[in-house]
């Protein structure tokens, strides 16, 4: 396979949080603006068939470069293989919104809302964030109810769209469910539960090390380093033909099998993809369902979702538990107020307050480092606690997008984006202050 087939497939996994996109996006100093990059007005994809300029199709074109991304991220699934992740043939369970003329005036007062950006001396208001950061979708709820909608770019009511790796918070979420509920030891090693991982890293390392990520493994996410192991590993993970004079592994848990070590189980955290896919392998081992169904049937089926999410598949079938997941954004505002409910939506209760807690505690922030915009912060379970007055956690995935749960306020704030680059470091500055301004609005009401 092509380097260049690899790189694309790679890009759209969303595999890495804390690295940048190469390519195009990368290297663009001045990419359009929000509204200049607008799909819609750069014309991606419209007209029966669309003139050879604006085709976006895989694999001869880099879909997954800007400005390219602010379609694809609406449309993986005409990339790639993906499986279902059902919400079941119920009917949704409708959120709650106020009356429209109180809410024409919430959307207002919120868009008024000014704060001041990390390092800046001018302020900004909400409404301008929206588009310095380049947002497909934002939904807040406070209290139980929307506040807040919109939606831009390639993104519709009824669309769905990628959330990269907060996917990655969706796998252990179901993990930190299946400890707490007993059906899985977080303190066994990875070797006792596959033992097909043989002399792997992985092998020595606690299932709580993988689900924390402090994993002694190693693994390069650097995109501009075209030897990186994440091109060793999108390679083995396409679901494109694998070339005549391909030897390397088939699939992420053929991958799995092979990675060696880079320091200690449990010293630090590292972010590392890899880790989410050996915590979904583990998970599928212990509950003898993949990732899809399981998220299907202790999630969407349960919390009201009111529409169907996908997760793409490498080529053996096997679901990306490290980025693969697109859904509605109201859904994952669903998901959000559950995390926020500890467990409970809909006057259900779907998995244990315990669940949340432990998450919402947070890891050892002693072993977290490198997020200049999140000095105080930890991860745990896949998820990232920020340990800030509000103690708030969130989801998060490349180019922008979030859940952010805030106790102190009762909000639930989703973003999905498509910033021209992939990490967050780029868009926190603006991001965390903006959500906070919020919060104390919605406080002060």
């Amino acid at each position: 396979m092509s380097s260049s087939i690899s790189r694309l497939t790679a890009l759209t996994l969303g595999a890495c949080l804390a690295t940048g996109l190469a390519g195009a996006a990368g290297a663009q100093t001045a990419p359009l603006s929000a509204q200049d990059s607008d799909p819609t007005v750069l014309g991606w994809m419209q007209g029966f068939p669309p003139p050879a300029d604006k085709l976006i199709t895989q694999p001869d074109s880099n879909y997954f470069s800007f400005p390219k991304l602010r379609w694809s991220v609406c449309h993986l699934r005409e990339f790639l293989p993906t499986e279902e992740i059902s919400r079941g043939l119920g009917a949704p369970v409708p959120l709650e919104y106020p009356s429209p003329a109180e809410f024409a005036e919430l959307r207002a007062q919120i868009d008024a809302l000014t704060f001041l950006p990390m390092n800046s001396d001018t302020e900004m208001t909400w409404e301008e964030s929206l588009y310095a950061n380049y947002t497909d979708g934002m939904l807040i709820l406070h209290e139980g109810k929307v506040v807040y909608e919109r939606y831009f770019g390639c993104l519709e009511e009824d669309g769905k769209h990628a959330i990269m790796s907060m996917t990655k918070s969706i796998t252990g979420l179901l993990a930190e469910i299946l400890v707490v509920e007993g059906a899985l030891d977080d303190t066994l090693l990875v070797r006792d539960l596959i033992p097909e991982i043989g002399d792997s890293a992985f092998a020595t390392a606690t299932v709580r090390q993988v689900m924390d990520m402090t994993t002694g493994v190693k693994y390069s996410e650097d995109y501009s380093d075209p030897n990186a192991d994440i091109w060793l590993y999108s390679r083995a993970a396409s679901p494109l033909p694998k070339p005549a004079d391909y030897d390397g592994p088939d699939g992420y848990w053929e991958y799995l099998q092979q990675v060696q070590p880079d320091g200690n189980h449990g010293d630090a955290f590292h972010y590392k993809t890899i880790n989410s896919d050996m915590l979904g392998w583990i998970i599928s081992r212990v509950t003898g369902q993949s990732v899809t169904e399981l998220a299907s049937e202790r999630l969407w089926r349960s919390m009201g979702a009111e529409m169907d999410a996908y997760q793409t598949v490498d080529g053996k079938g096997v679901p990306f538990a490290g980025g693969g997941v697109t859904a509605g954004l109201r859904d994952l505002g669903r998901l959000g107020q559950l995390m926020l409910n500890g467990g409970a939506i809909n006057g259900e209760r779907l998995f244990p307050q315990q669940v949340v807690d432990k998450i919402a505690a947070g890891g050892d922030p002693a072993k977290f480092g490198g997020f200049a915009t999140i000095p105080n912060g930890s991860y745990t379970s896949q998820w990232w606690v920020f340990h800030n007055d509000n103690g708030a956690f969130a989801a998060r995935g490349v180019h922008g997008q979030t859940i952010y749960v805030d106790p102190t306020a009762q909000m639930v704030l989703v973003r999905l984006a498509s910033f021209p680059r992939a990490q967050n470091g780029f868009i926190d500055p603006t991001s965390l202050p903006a959500y906070q301004a919020v919060a104390d609005y919605l406080m002060s009401r």
